[in-house]
């Protein structure tokens, strides 16, 4: 079983209020190469502008990466690649890009640090930002991001990219419905007693973070998709709409 919409936090497809001042773990998170990033638009004889028009006056591309977030159990992977087939995008599954060390201590039940994440955070980060530099009009990818200072790590992505837009898809449920779901997994690393310890940490996503649309995952896993896809493009047409005004 998955789920429906939570009322949503409002998404203009804008870097969220809390940006220009992280949350307090921001002078751990590591520096991106990729943090001189800016919008480029390529023109005719190969030179590219930071312009948001080239010499045919085409719009710079509106890129996007979406990240479906929450505890083990939410069915992350279910509805990322749901959103990832329905917009022909790449999908990156978070949980390949642990180092083996993270593994082996969620495998042994032993919760990661915030050290053991950053890294890990990092990697994602840019892996979606690669997927972007190809010419992929958007990204999705799960990642627990458990804590505000975890998603602030993938926040560092558009900051010099206006036409890059960053969305975390928050599925929310009770600590025991994913408990059960959790339980009755086979051949999946993290067990039953992993969901207690991220809920331990768990910070959910606040009014001020508007990045973040937060659906209620308690529904059947169908219903969930179809609200997951649904407001992703309600979304994207938000930000062409307002690109156009």
């Amino acid at each position: 079983m998955l789920s429906s919409y939570n009322t949503p936090v409002a998404v203009n497809g804008q870097r969220p209020s809390s940006s220009g001042a992280m949350s307090s773990g921001r002078q751990s998170i590591p520096p991106s190469p990729k943090t001189t990033r800016l919008p480029t638009t390529a023109l005719a004889n190969g030179v590219t502008t930071n312009g948001a028009t080239s010499t045919n006056d085409s719009p710079a591309k509106e890129q996007h990466i979406w990240l479906v977030t929450g505890p083990a159990g939410c069915g992350k992977s279910t509805v990322a690649k749901h959103i990832a087939d329905g917009l022909k995008v790449p999908f990156i599954e978070g949980d390949e890009y642990h180092p083996k060390a993270n593994i082996d201590k969620m495998s042994a039940g032993i919760p990661l640090t915030d050290a053991d994440r950053w890294d890990w955070l990092t990697a994602l980060r840019e892996a979606s930002i690669r997927e972007l530099d190809r010419g992929s009009d958007g990204v999705v990818l799960t990642c627990s991001a458990l804590k505000r200072k975890y998603r602030d790590v993938i926040r560092v992505a558009p900051y010099f990219t206006p036409n890059l837009h960053l969305h975390f898809i928050y599925l929310d449920a009770p600590e025991e419905v994913l408990l059960q779901r959790v339980t009755a997994r086979q051949n999946h690393y993290m067990g039953a007693s992993m969901v207690h310890s991220q809920f331990d940490i768990l910070e959910p996503p606040k009014a001020d973070e508007v990045d973040v649309i937060s659906i209620d995952v308690t529904r059947a896993a169908e219903a969930v998709m179809a609200d997951a896809l649904d407001r992703v493009l309600e979304t994207m047409e938000t930000i062409r709409a307002n690109a156009q005004q």
